[in-house]
């Protein structure tokens, strides 16, 4: 009798461990988890990071480079349905709600590809392009932002100077083309 007033002890004993144990590795995952949301930011008067909720998974409209930098831009479904259409080609405006992100690494040569090839290191900045022509009609409809990200620190935090007229003075050059530099890429 006394042995199994003993086990019973012991089993109550271990499932305390385990049950203290779940506890502190639930709060030690919650706490190293607690990083930055990055859908708080806001660029100073201007877009909210989180009107971009989900761009992560957005699709590819085309890639690009430059001597510092490698590229994507992505767009959100009803852009990627515009420029299916032809927006942008035939001179039709983009709707409101379109959206794209640019996102940008700093490049690093592969050890692994058997070929010369640059490929993503530490990501560099995510910049949003937004068409909503009641809330920016002083930019035919489009606003801008740029967050810059920090690698050692892992957050982003909006561009100093950004405003939702950022990007307009550059996009007037391609007004023809509602705006917007990107071509969609031939698939």
């Amino acid at each position: 009798m006394f042995e199994r007033i003993f086990i019973r002890v012991r089993r109550l004993r271990f499932a305390a461990a385990v049950a203290v144990l779940g506890v502190v590795l639930v709060a030690t995952g919650s706490w190293a988890g607690a990083g930055q949301d990055k859908y708080t930011l806001r660029v100073p008067n201007g877009l909210p990071f989180s009107d971009f909720k989900g761009y992560e998974d957005w699709q590819v409209v085309a890639v690009s480079q430059t001597d510092e930098l490698l590229k994507v831009m992505v767009a959100n479904p009803m852009m990627i349905a515009a420029y299916k259409a032809g927006t942008a080609g035939n001179g039709k405006p983009f709707p409101d709600g379109s959206k794209i992100a640019k996102i940008e690494w700093r490049p690093k040569k592969s050890t692994e590809a058997p070929f010369d090839v640059r490929i993503p290191d530490n990501l560099q900045d995510v910049f949003f392009i937004e068409k909503d022509s009641k809330r920016f009609p002083n930019t035919k409809g489009w606003a801008y932002a740029v967050f810059d990200y920090d690698p050692p620190s892992d957050k982003f935090a909006p561009y100093k100077t950004g405003t939702i007229n950022c990007g307009f003075a550059c996009h007037t050059r391609v007004a023809a083309k509602d705006y917007i530099f990107t071509a969609y890429g031939k698939r």
